[in-house]
């Protein structure tokens, strides 16, 4: 195991269990969606605003299809899973864990998903994003975790832990 790549919904909690999974690793941390905004000087939202979905999607697949680490967790944006390219590139580089939830917990975290710079395609509800979502994960995945309402955190960071033989 080199990396440790943390795709799932937007809420399923990526960017906080990645950097405690990095602390307990002693890997490196870096979210995708940061460095997008690093590299383009603007938030998501102000580029899916700009470039529109497909866009945005163009950009994500660019900037993480370019990721070089060693040693990473990498916690990838929700849409991260719509760029074929970074997606085969990103499970080359290291074990790709999906963080699960179910619709239910995605709905009651969620809140103003526009200005929180979640892509979805003009004519999607947020279950029909779900839906193509939760399918291309688990096509992607090759641990599954699940980090639902009524999942401690220690509990993931441990089934995880196991799951990569640490």
């Amino acid at each position: 195991m080199n990396n440790v790549i943390l795709i799932g919904m937007p809420t399923c909690g990526k960017s906080t269990i990645g950097v405690l999974l990095a602390k307990m690793l002693g890997y490196r941390f870096l979210d995708s969606d940061l460095l997008i905004q690093e590299q383009k000087g603007k938030l998501l939202h102000e580029l899916i605003a700009e470039r529109g979905a497909e866009g945005f999607i163009e950009i994500e697949n660019e900037v993480n299809a370019s990721i070089q680490a060693s040693r990473t967790v990498i916690a990838t944006g929700g849409s991260a899973v719509y760029g074929k390219e970074a997606m085969e590139h990103l499970k080359c580089m290291g074990t790709v864990v999906y963080l699960r939830i179910d619709y239910a917990t995605l709905r009651a975290r969620l809140g103003d998903y526009v200005h929180r710079g979640v892509v979805m395609p003009k004519g999607y509800t947020l279950q029909m994003m779900y839906d193509e979502r939760a399918a291309l994960y688990e096509r992607y995945a090759d641990v599954t975790v699940d980090t639902g309402a009524r999942t401690e955190l220690g509990a993931v960071l441990e089934q995880i832990c196991k799951a990569l033989g640490q």
